[in-house]
């Protein structure tokens, strides 16, 4: 059965409903956030306006982009993702807004390792 998903990203993207389709949207999703991350300035503004921490050292920052990167080749982790996978395999139509922190989760963690050390 075909699935209809709403993204903020891509509109309207429709699947086949199998669960690879359903990771290889979720990792599509998730490397184009890990992409904004990776631009310093971007990156910076983040962790400013959501840890209210406005001076990360270079060695830091080069660090979590290394992560970042490490993350961005990665598979999914399918245990993370398991509430959206399930969502979008017991619905027709399913909508992404709502489970944008299940993808921020994912790099907020990488951040919160070397900001918090």
């Amino acid at each position: 059965m075909e699935k209809t998903i709403l993204t903020n990203n891509y509109g309207e993207v429709k699947l086949s409903g199998s669960e690879v389709d359903i990771v290889e949207l979720i990792q599509k999703l998730r490397n184009d956030l890990i992409r904004d991350f990776l631009d310093e300035r971007f990156l910076k503004d983040y962790v400013q306006s959501k840890y209210h921490h406005s001076d990360i050292s270079n060695i830091k920052l080069e660090f979590i982009r290394k992560d970042l990167k490490d993350l961005y080749l990665s598979a999914v982790n399918t245990n993370h993702y398991k509430p959206l996978i399930d969502e979008i395999q017991s619905h027709e139509r399913t909508s992404l807004v709502g489970n944008e922190q299940l993808f921020y989760r994912d790099v907020e963690s990488i951040f919160e390792k070397y900001i918090f050390d």
